[in-house]
């Protein structure tokens, strides 16, 4: 997850608890933490699980942390005005959080199986038409010979209920 708006130092709070825990554990102590991280977190955690069972075939079982790791990201600058015209500078931090799952060692042969089935595929051989057929078909479509006649809407005249000060007021369109 890269470019996240929050410090690295409060994500490495939480990213330290759960590190080495099995996934599942992880996700359960993720959802009751009541810091802000913990959304971004679990949203990581689910799609590094996603990822592990239908790219790589793994079960959600064996899965472990391995590592997590927590970078500082490009800051956002911003400028806060201070007395007699000058400006203190203001570092938004941003971070950048690398997850890597492990499989456990009573794991590795279990794979999920594949459960696809081998679908038929049926080849559909065009038939023949014949000239009468294609006459026949000619006929049952007719075309719409009916024109729909275009009915302008007529032109309302706006009378305004307001003159002056109050008219420029109304006629805005942020109002």
């Amino acid at each position: 997850m890269n470019y996240l708006h929050i410090a690295p130092r409060k994500i490495r709070l939480v990213s330290d608890l759960i590190k080495g825990m099995d996934v599942k554990e992880a996700q359960i102590q993720l959802k009751f933490m009541p810091q802000r991280v913990s959304a971004p977190l679990l949203t990581l955690i689910s799609s590094a699980i996603a990822n592990a069972e239908n790219n790589l075939k793994l079960d959600k079982a064996g899965l472990y942390i391995k590592t997590i790791m927590v970078n500082e990201g490009t800051p956002f600058k911003r400028w806060q005005p201070v007395s007699r015209g000058r400006a203190f500078p203001i570092l938004k931090r941003t971070s950048c959080v690398n997850l890597v799952l492990g499989i456990k060692e009573g794991f590795e042969a279990k794979k999920i199986k594949e459960t696809k089935k081998e679908t038929k595929k049926e080849t559909i051989v065009p038939k023949e038409t014949t000239a009468k057929e294609v006459k026949e078909t000619k006929e049952e479509i007719k075309p719409v010979t009916e024109k729909i006649k275009y009915k302008a809407p007529q032109e309302i005249k706006k009378v305004s209920k307001f003159k002056g000060l109050t008219k420029k007021i109304f006629r805005r369109k942020s109002f």
